[in-house]
């Protein structure tokens, strides 16, 4: 997993023998003990670990309720409640997963917010940026159709309505329709089909984001100065000093997601999803989950439908060109000023955007999602492009040393203060 060589020893007969033929010990010694990284990183850093241990909670909480969920359109919605009322501590079960989803995505679009303040799609972490959006539509596709399983109103409407969306693709968009759907509308067979991919994708998930680690482990960790590791002093050993800094935001990040399981389980939800499936009434206003309110927003902004599926897939394609798109040689947010005012725009327009797909589509409402879908697609296509050719950055410091401790500092403990900066577009 890591390009770094190992310097684990065995340290007894039955570990040597291991080593020798298996060496796994050793590479997650190399990965996750004596790697180095950046003695810089700020608890922004600690999200990639928080997001492992609310994969591993999805995966088995999701894993023991498909042991009680019935996929049939007669009988889902009350094995959901069979599990809430009768399987011992199914109901724990059933909120720490439907919580756990709302948490997990908190946590991605914090990781992901970090990312593009710090530069961490640039060059060489291209790939491991791409990955990372392949798991962000491979999320979204699995709580899309982890949503559907309930099959209460909003479940089954939700499911209607957007996948009616791919009926708008020319030639192909009817017969991707009536695959997912099993028919000729959205019933049993649909719900098998859903599913059978919400128990696969997460799988899927967690392969690539082994792949997502192990990109990682290839160029290093960035930084918030965005400046390469130089020398010794620059960095310091993965163990302790990153596993207690990751260990105490876990803890702090599960006792936010223990206080929604336990005191408010059905806030990040919604009230018609606990009303059986009826395709004879429509809910007065169809909203999916709020993680995907801004992608909602988008696709209503426009008049007709085709585009609106293009501007609302192009807004999460967008972000995989990014490391591209980008033309600054500054990699960090931090020396970059009108980038940094520009990004906390950006924040804005997605909250803006979230709060927007939350609304009716009529009047103002439609208007507004408008200028923001335009204000979010110029920050990616004209901004960004645009910065690193008229910006000015602030002088980068030589070291990450010098920026912790200080050019005075980094000078006695006989760092090459005056050595200039690797291009960080570089490092």
């Amino acid at each position: 997993m890591s390009s770094h060589s190992t310097t684990y020893v065995p340290k007894n007969a039955a570990a040597k023998w291991l080593e020798s033929r298996l060496p796994i010990i050793g590479l997650v010694h190399s990965s996750f003990v004596a790697f180095p990284v950046p003695r810089n990183l700020t608890y922004f850093w600690t999200f990639g670990a928080i997001l492992m241990v609310m994969l591993v909670i999805q995966l088995v909480t999701g894993i023991v309720l498909a042991m009680h969920y019935t996929p049939h359109a007669d009988h889902a919605f009350t094995s959901v409640e069979h599990i809430m009322r009768n399987v011992e501590y199914g109901w724990l079960l059933r909120y720490m997963h439907a919580n756990g989803a709302s948490f997990f995505f908190i946590a991605v679009y914090i990781h992901i917010f970090r990312g593009l303040f710090y530069g961490s799609y640039k060059a060489p972490r291209e790939v491991l940026w791409i990955l990372g959006v392949i798991i962000l539509l491979l999320m979204m596709a699995t709580a899309f159709m982890g949503y559907v399983l309930p099959w209460g109103q909003m479940s089954f409407w939700g499911a209607t309505v957007i996948t009616n969306l791919f009926s708008v693709i020319p030639l192909v968009g009817d017969t991707i329709v009536s695959f997912l759907w099993g028919g000729y509308s959205v019933g049993n067979p649909t719900l098998n089909r859903f599913f059978s991919l919400h128990y696969l994708l997460p799988f899927m998930i967690l392969g690539v984001a082994m792949l997502h680690v192990w990109a990682l482990h290839v160029p290093g960790n960035n930084n918030p100065t965005g400046v390469p590791i130089k020398s010794g002093k620059d960095a310091v050993p993965f163990h302790p000093y990153m596993t207690v800094k990751d260990t105490f935001s876990i803890v702090c990040f599960l006792a936010v997601y223990a206080w929604f399981v336990f005191y408010l389980p059905n806030y990040l939800g919604h009230a018609d999803n606990y009303v059986p499936a009826n395709p004879s009434a429509t809910p007065a206003h169809i909203v999916p989950e709020w993680y995907f309110l801004p992608f909602y927003a988008i696709l209503r902004a426009v008049p007709d439908a085709l585009l609106g599926v293009i501007l609302m897939f192009a807004s999460i394609a967008v972000l995989a060109f990014l490391p591209w798109l980008d033309t600054s040689r500054v990699r960090s947010g931090s020396y970059r000023p009108v980038f940094k005012v520009l990004f906390w725009g950006f924040v804005v327009t997605c909250l803006m955007l979230g709060w927007l797909g939350s609304r009716p589509a009529e009047g103002i409402y439609v208007i507004l999602s408008q200028i923001f879908t335009f204000l979010y697609f110029a920050y990616f296509l004209i901004a960004m492009p645009l910065l690193g050719l008229l910006e000015k950055p602030l002088p980068l410091p030589n070291s990450i040393t010098e920026a912790v401790l200080g050019k005075k500092a980094a000078s006695g403990s006989g760092m090459p203060v005056g050595a200039a900066a690797e291009p960080q577009s570089k490092g």
